[in-house]
């Protein structure tokens, strides 16, 4: 018997490592979704492998943890800095509240 290979989408084996990922239990995932487990978890190791999904080459490529991390740090600096501003204006608005009565 010969089994005939399947070409999955780039899209459709993302979103499947995420589900598989996210159930813990990859022979389940794949049972559902009706994809082969080891196919399934060859995807999901590359995936933590990496850190990445694949481009479209069909290679995984890893995220650039260090851009992510001070993407994050910016992040939260300009968030700061915007709650500051809130507040900052929340009590001028009080204030002027308080001038108009």
């Amino acid at each position: 018997m010969v089994r005939q290979l399947r070409k999955y989408s780039k899209e459709f084996k993302e979103e499947s490592a995420k589900l598989a990922i996210s159930y813990g239990n990859i022979n389940k995932a794949a049972d559902e979704l009706g994809i082969p487990r080891p196919t399934l978890h060859e995807w999901v190791n590359k995936v933590k492998a990496t850190g990445g999904y694949e481009n479209d080459s069909g290679l995984f490529q890893p995220v650039n943890v260090a851009k992510v991390l001070e993407e994050n740090k910016e992040l939260k600096k300009r968030l700061a800095r915007l709650e500051q501003e809130k507040l900052i204006l929340k009590k001028a608005a009080t204030y002027f509240a308080r001038e108009l009565e």
